[in-house]
């Protein structure tokens, strides 16, 4: 059985590589625009294969670029099985892989949330008179009332 798993990978690796570069030099519908092939996730006969697409220009719809690359998929698989050398091709589903956008948004978040704790942090450090637990400018209530500055 493993010795199945493996040659799953392996043939959706391949298919990935071959696709990307079809893609590239071979399609020329517009509505695909710039994809970058995430991933192939391939069934265990090898019949079927799930291609994550992710869409570059962040201005196109993924799901219009998803759905030429589907239009095109019977044209893709020709390519793909002069290339291939398999004796079967797999059949191509194109699906959308929101995984990078989601991941850049995070990584957005993330950045944003650093800012605001540096940028609060910045006036409390300057107010800060270098004694633990006092602030500049300030009145001391153990002398007497005065400021300490």
């Amino acid at each position: 059985m493993p010795k199945e798993f493996s040659r799953t990978r392996r043939v959706g690796e391949q298919i990935q590589r071959e696709l990307s570069a079809l893609i590239r030099r071979d399609l020329q519908d517009p509505r695909a625009g710039w994809v970058t092939i995430t991933g192939v996730r391939m069934s265990r006969d090898l019949v079927h294969a799930r291609v994550f697409v992710s869409v570059l220009d962040e201005n196109r719809d993924p799901m219009q670029a998803v759905a030429a690359l589907n239009h095109a998929a019977g044209f893709l698989r020709r390519l793909l099985g002069r290339t291939l050398g398999l004796r079967v091709v797999p059949r191509l589903r194109f699906e959308h892989d929101a995984s990078i956008e989601r991941g850049a948004r995070l990584s957005s978040l993330i950045d944003q949330a650093v800012n605001e704790d540096r940028n609060k942090r910045a006036p409390a450090a300057e107010a800060h008179d270098g004694t633990p637990g006092r602030l500049a400018g300030l009145e001391d209530p153990d002398n007497g009332g005065e400021d300490r500055s």
